[in-house]
């Protein structure tokens, strides 16, 4: 993320580089109160892990695309489309061949009977997968380690810390992983020149720094938050977010539409069975009030960055 950007995330204000400018692009939903944030997501992920339903996983994995697109833009696609996709197809397909439940048989394979049934969780399976993949995408873009301090520091500072330092330490082991690999590339000792073992050689020195300094920049983190005084009972801490009247407005709407999907899958207005006999609820006007309910509140991060697309060109068509 480019230094404009950043300071465009401080400001909580608007960033208006083109996609083709920013890799990482800064969202509107961003700039609300971290309990708006967190909610959202428990709420995504929570509905799309547990409820198998196909509409629902649909509209959550459409959803979660088209935001983790607009925030990382070709990047996003790109590993859409090498990681994700493919880890759809392979569990597609390995889930008829491995699960044998259900009365609909369309064929054999091997002697084991392949059903219609597993075909179809699959699906579900498949779209649950890549649907979660791509919405804890998304909140490692949204959700700082200093916003999830934030919010549950004061509830369990040693665990929050853990967390938040485990949340940020994959993007950055993989930075530090290039810039070391970099660096010994200049020197000679590429992990892709020489032969075999001199290739499994520099690998495996690449690793050991990394290790070395992954545990002492955990010892170094530590030991700056105790000198801080983290977890100690009195202590204050300076917080640059306010729960205004926007999130106000926003949380009630979010919570309504999200009670109503609730209340329609707990009472069975949408519900789903695969096994032995696969049954979907009917497609009545309680179930597609449901419907367009979890559509809006999955797809309402992306429409506030539309539309804040949307405001911001039309104000520069008037300079």
């Amino acid at each position: 993320m480019s230094e404009k950007n950043k300071a465009y995330r401080m400001a909580d204000g608007y960033d208006a580089l083109s996609a083709n400018e920013s890799a990482e692009r800064w969202s509107v939903f961003e700039g609300f109160h971290p309990l708006l944030n967190y909610l959202y997501f428990a709420y995504v992920v929570i509905v799309t892990v547990f409820f198998l339903h196909p509409v629902l996983l649909a509209i959550s994995f459409a959803s979660a695309s088209a935001w983790s697109v607009r925030l990382g833009g070709a990047k996003a696609l790109r590993f859409g489309l090498i990681f994700v996709l493919p880890l759809m197809l392979v569990a597609t397909a390995l889930n008829p061949v491995f699960n044998h439940e259900g009365v609909t048989i369309l064929g054999y394979l091997m002697d084991n009977p392949i059903t219609l049934e597993s075909i179809l969780y699959g699906v579900c399976a498949a779209l649950m997968i890549g649907g979660v993949i791509l919405w804890f995408r998304c909140y490692t873009s949204v959700m700082s380690s200093d916003k999830f301090i934030y919010l549950f520091g004061r509830v369990a500072p040693a665990a929050s810390l853990i967390i938040s330092m485990t949340l940020r330490f994959i993007p950055r082991y993989v930075e530090q992983a290039g810039r070391i690999a970099s660096a010994r590339r200049g020197l000679g000792f590429d992990v892709s020149s020489g032969g075999f073992a001199q290739r499994v050689k520099n690998g495996g020195e690449v690793l050991s720094i990394m290790i070395t300094w992954a545990l002492e920049n955990a010892v170094d983190t530590a030991d700056s938050m105790r000198s801080r005084g983290y977890g100690l009972p009195g202590r204050t801490a300076y917080s640059i977010y306010r729960f205004d009247a926007r999130d106000g407005a926003l949380l009630l709407v979010l919570c309504a539409l999200t009670t109503i999907v609730c209340v329609s899958i707990f009472s069975g207005t949408v519900n789903m069975g695969f096994f032995p006999l696969f049954s979907m609820n009917a497609t009545s006007a309680p179930a597609l009030v449901a419907y367009v309910c979890h559509a809006v509140v999955c797809l309402s991060p992306f429409a506030l960055d539309v539309g804040e697309d949307f405001v911001w060109r039309s104000l520069q068509s008037r300079i």
